[in-house]
């Protein structure tokens, strides 16, 4: 029940969310709900948490829940006294229990979706709560780690034995519904927002952080670069084209040193070499071979890859040289990756390692306690990577309160809540990236499969043709995973003669000609659709960013205007005076404003930067409603399932 609890949570995150507040403006109904279903006395942060996660299944630090305390305190009839807080009068009615009934009604439908599913593969599910742990266990996935700032990985429960097993059906279940009831997708992105939105709960620093990464760089690694000239797929591809652009547009810089750019050529080339082979392997030469790719194609890729690198907007910059007194104990870090990170290739370690050590030069002796403040970053999607970064500078007292490494999801959560209408596609990408990394074969069960095959040929069990079929169809790894779930103690020989028949029966499938044509016409529909919520993403986006860059115009503008005033309040102050009456009234005015700006922050804590800050958001709302009755997209547009039973008044949210 608490899982289930979770979920509709999530889900309740989701259709609250706004552009006017920041991120722990989330958290505060639930925070009211629980003090007014409960009404504990005194109120305790700790007793808070625990009531929020045994009625709303979402695991929040004491620290966040004590700032959103202190916040409510300045509004509501809450005073701390003696270090606990105490309620002073009635507090205002949420209603968050019958917006968590009808929400728990939608989401049986995706559950129910689930089970149906699962009926069909090796793992059918039979019980509610079954499937709502392999959908938390799926989305537990989706954390953000290796930052100080925050507090924890994930705020959803993560279930004790999570299997790779419930998390690959959950993949297969997602893909099948993108396909197939496009509105169970959309409902299923719900969870997957609502995640992204609880995440931003664990860090209570992110209240004060800037809207932008003006003076961050953000080096990528060669794997997500790879995924970036497409080489990987086109779910990953896009899931990093979406990050790349939305950093750029937060006014962040993208990069790779130099050493990476020369890996990255070095494993294209590398691959091209591989493709025609027997032994061929490596996720660039399946996705070579299911594309149709030739080796051409491939070594041209490889001598193009600056300009589509700068096309990307990625800039290649000069590895730093080594400099003594920032140099890392490269074997003690080497030891550290060797238990985190399994590399086929042992000359990619020697890169990571310098990818390391050079984040450590440019970083110097700079000290950061957010993203925004540093000057460098390096992002991987290897967590195991940075992992071992992060634990490497704890032991040798070098890691800052950022890492120097994060994963491309940290990175792509953390953009995606500054700017929610500008990424609106960042949450799908990440989603249907991870969901088609989940379906591909693990090296450990790759490698049993490749034994197993080789061993049957021996035995003369399967002909040449079928062995070389079972290495280099492109189904392969599809009905490998659909057989096996990704679990490689369930790969067996008659696994193997199952893989064949289902891989055959494909080729013969293809070999027809009305398969080929309805094959066909459900992809040209499926692109359609893809394009359709493409443009249509694409005038969400262009509207944020329309309306973001005015809102902060004439929010400086004003900012300026009232500064000029509080500089000649402060010289009348001095004793400097005008002989033009209109000039000394308007002295004058700058002085009082001066006045009401020093007892604002006196007894209310209220300072200018906030002031503009809170008036750039009230613009922002401002411009976005105002563009999108012009261009007739809504703000629902933007929210899809406001439109359903459950959702909540978005305007309640913005507070205007």
């Amino acid at each position: 029940m608490a899982l289930t609890n979770t979920l509709t949570s999530l889900a309740i995150l989701k259709v609250n969310i706004d552009q006017g507040n920041d991120y722990l403006d989330y958290l505060r109904p639930f925070i009211i709900q629980v003090l007014v279903d409960y009404n504990p006395e005194p109120i305790k942060r700790s007793v808070v948490r625990d009531l929020i996660n045994e009625s709303f299944g979402l695991e929040i630090p004491d620290r966040t829940v004590e700032i959103v305390l202190k916040r409510i305190s300045k509004s509501l009839p809450i005073r701390l006294e003696k270090g606990v807080y105490r309620k002073t009068g009635e507090l205002p009615d949420p209603r968050l229990t019958s917006k968590q009934a009808e929400a728990e009604r939608h989401m049986s439908a995706v559950i129910y979706g689930l089970k149906e599913f699962s009926r069909g593969t090796i793992s059918p599910i039979d019980d509610d709560e079954d499937a709502v742990t392999s959908i938390c266990a799926f989305l537990s996935e989706f954390d953000v780690t290796c930052l100080r700032a925050y507090l924890q990985g994930t705020a959803i429960p993560i279930p004790p034995e999570k299997a790779e097993s419930e998390i690959v059906l959950v993949a297969q279940y997602v893909e099948h519904v993108r396909d197939t009831d496009p509105e169970r997708f959309e409902s299923f992105m719900v969870l997957v927002q609502g995640h992204m939105l609880a995440n931003s709960l664990l860090c209570p620093d992110l209240r004060n952080v800037s809207g932008s990464f003006r003076n961050v760089t953000f080096y990528f690694d060669t794997p997500l670069l790879i995924r970036r000239l497409g080489a990987e797929g086109r779910a990953r591809e896009d899931a990093v084209r979406e990050l790349i652009d939305l950093l750029i547009n937060l006014r962040g810089r993208v990069a790779v040193f130099s050493h990476s750019r020369e890996e990255l050529e070095t494993v294209l080339r590398r691959a091209a070499e591989f493709i025609d082979r027997r032994d061929g392997r490596g996720t660039i030469v399946f996705e070579a071979r299911k594309e149709g790719r030739t080796k051409s194609d491939l070594i041209l890729l490889a001598e193009s890859i600056d300009s589509e690198l700068k096309r990307a907007g990625v800039e290649v910059i000069p590895t730093p040289g080594y400099k003594v007194e920032y140099q890392i104990d490269e074997t003690a870090f080497g030891k550290a990756l060797e238990d985190e990170v399994y590399y086929f290739n042992p000359r990619a370690k020697d890169y990571d390692i310098n990818s390391l050590r050079s984040i450590y030069v440019i970083r110097g002796n700079s000290v950061a306690r957010t993203i925004e403040q540093t000057p460098a970053v390096l992002v991987t999607n290897n967590a195991g990577f940075a992992r071992a970064s992060w634990e490497y500078g704890l032991k040798h007292d070098l890691t800052k309160d950022v890492s120097s490494v994060i994963t491309d999801f940290t990175l792509a959560n953390i953009a995606w809540l500054k700017a929610p209408m500008g990424g609106v596609s960042v949450p799908k990408t990440q989603l249907l990236a991870f969901s088609y990394a989940a379906l591909q074969p693990s090296s450990k069960l790759l490698d049993k499969y490749l034994r197993e095959i080789d061993r049957l040929e021996s035995e003369g069990t399967i002909t040449e043709k079928a062995h070389q079929l079972l290495r280099a169809s492109p189904w392969v790894h599809g009905e490998l995973m659909s057989l096996t779930l990704g679990e490689d103690s369930a790969l067996t020989e008659e696994v193997v003669t199952e893989t064949l028949e289902r891989v055959s029966k494909e080729i013969t499938k293809e070999e027809t000609e009305k398969f080929t044509r309805e094959q066909k016409a459900h992809q040209q529909t499926l692109e359609a659709l893809g394009a359709e919520q493409a443009a249509k993403d694409k005038i969400v986006k262009n509207l944020f960013w329309r309306c973001s860059n005015r809102a902060k115009a004439l929010t400086w503008m004003i900012s300026a205007a009232v500064g000029g005033l509080i500089a000649l309040g402060f010289l009348w102050g001095l004793g400097w005076r005008m002989n033009a009456p209109v000039v000394s009234w308007v002295v004058m005015g700058g002085a009082g404003l001066f006045a009401l700006i020093t007892l604002a922050n006196l007894f209310l804590g209220y300072t200018v930067k906030q002031f503009h800050m809170r008036l750039e958001k009230r613009f922002l709302v401002w411009f976005l409603r105002r563009e999108s009755r012009i261009v007739g997209v809504g703000l629902e547009d933007v929210f899809p399932l406001l439109a359903n039973k459950f959702a909540v008044n978005i305007s309640l949210w913005l507070q205007i």
